[in-house]
């Protein structure tokens, strides 16, 4: 009986075993496809990103085509668009996939297939932003107009720094589009987007700074530096409130 007893818990503890086994493989698996599942979604979410890129396009195109029926140089070079573009499609592509997708994209309503890319609410974000945007740069081409000559470079690289940092501001937006989700929030998270964020604000330094006649650009004071960045910035802080607005509404 002893015998029976010691093999009959063996033959327990030897399925125990296996049975944990199991749990445990099956569990890693559940997880692991909900990681793959979430990581989907959030990639399909994620082409809230060609609402950044579509508004910087709509931006500079029209900026360019409107500043050359007003009778002004040519309010942005073609190496400063080449910036401008290494910007949309390289580092903001990068900082917008580095963001690990939010527990909350699972409580999100599945998509149909035959459903266009760009939504009802993309299309107004981009319009909307560009819309202020444009309004922005044409009223400093006009002004840039009436300026005496010896100004003109310093006011153009302005409004070139002006149109990056618009761009960069609207980056922090596109990173929580389709979400009430503050930027701010667990911001630990986007370590990825805010490393990129930085070097897009030191490469346009350096092209200011040092960029000379290859990019059509003069030193700037610390003082005018820090009222573009202050003065553009409001693009963030528009975007907060009305993020808070919706939380208010839900």
């Amino acid at each position: 009986p002893t015998r029976r007893s010691s093999d009959l818990f063996i033959n327990l503890g030897a399925k125990l075993v296996i049975f944990l086994h199991i749990y445990k493989e099956l569990g890693r698996k559940f997880f692991d496809n909900l990681h793959f599942v979430k990581w989907g979604v959030k990639f399909f979410a994620s082409f809230g990103s060609i609402v950044f890129q579509l508004t910087i396009n709509v931006v500079a195109l029209a900026s360019v085509l409107l500043g050359a029926f007003l009778g002004t140089e040519l309010p942005l070079t073609v190496t400063q668009m080449l910036w401008v573009n290494l910007i949309m499609d390289t580092f903001a592509a990068m900082a917008l996939a580095s963001i690990p997708p939010s527990a909350d994209v699972m409580n999100e309503k599945p998509r149909k297939t035959s459903d266009f890319i760009i939504t009802r609410p993309m299309r107004y974000n981009i319009l909307g932003v560009a819309g202020c945007f444009l309004a922005i740069l044409m009223s400093l081409i006009v002004y840039i107009k009436g300026l005496p000559m010896a100004e003109v470079p310093t006011a153009l690289t302005a409004f070139f720094t002006i149109f990056v940092m618009l761009q960069f501001w609207n980056l922090f937006n596109a990173s929580v589009f389709g979400t009430n989700h503050s930027v701010f929030k667990d911001a630990r998270h986007a370590v990825g987007m805010l490393s990129v964020a930085i070097i897009i604000l030191i490469g346009q330094i350096i092209i200011v700074e040092f960029g000379g006649k290859v990019f059509r650009t003069v030193p700037l004071t610390l003082t005018e530096w820090i009222y573009i960045i202050a003065g553009t910035s409001i693009v963030l802080w528009v975007g907060e409130i009305w993020l808070w607005i919706q939380r208010l509404k839900k």
